[in-house]
């Protein structure tokens, strides 16, 4: 595999290769490297995406799609890899008024500790390592209940609830938890975007 010798800076990757399936090779690519990659297909299907999205692929970009579009995406993931490398490391994650002191377990908004149940406080944590990128329903059921709970959709939708009326000013306008219709949640860092 090119990239493992090449290190680009991002994969734009087709599902229909011709030797092996393109959901097979974002997963091994996962397994050892976190390069941004978009995945470009004609399958337009929302099983395809969410496939695509819990198999390792930061986007997923349908065709026939633009060049403007295409360059603004692929800006936006390196953007994402940028701002997760500066916060590699660092115990305290900050956007505008909600600060999380990772190594301490506080969250703080507006300077006002909020007090999150365990489950809130694991979804949240789950949604800063993966800042900026969609986090499909099914990760996030396995991240913060388990494999088994991977169905319970309802839990999530419940969870999330709760946490936007504790972080967002307005809970039925969020501007941090944002969610990606029939596919998951993401924690939106580019507030301009």
């Amino acid at each position: 595999m090119q990239a493992a010798t090449r290190s680009p800076d991002i994969i734009l990757l087709d599902l229909g290769l011709p030797d092996i399936d393109g959901l097979e090779v974002t997963r091994r690519l996962r397994e050892w490297s976190n390069i941004p990659l978009i995945v470009i297909s004609a399958r337009e299907q929302e099983h395809d995406k969410i496939k695509a999205l819990d198999a390792g692929a930061d986007d997923y970009l349908t065709k026939p799609f633009g060049a403007g579009e295409l360059l603004a995406r692929i800006r936006v993931a390196i953007r994402h890899r940028v701002m997760q490398q500066s916060r590699a490391g660092e115990p305290i994650f900050t956007i505008e008024n909600l600060r999380v002191d990772i190594s301490r377990r506080q969250v703080f908004l507006n300077e006002q500790e909020v007090h999150l149940t365990p489950i809130e406080y694991k979804l949240l944590i789950v949604l800063i390592r993966n800042a900026g990128k969609v986090v499909t329903h099914n990760q996030l059921l396995k991240e913060v209940w388990g494999p088994p709970y991977t169905k319970e959709t309802q839990y999530l939708r419940v969870y999330m609830t709760q946490l936007r009326h504790k972080l967002e000013s307005d809970p039925a306008r969020p501007r941090f938890l944002i969610n990606e219709p029939g596919i998951g949640y993401r924690l939106k860092i580019d507030l301009e975007e």
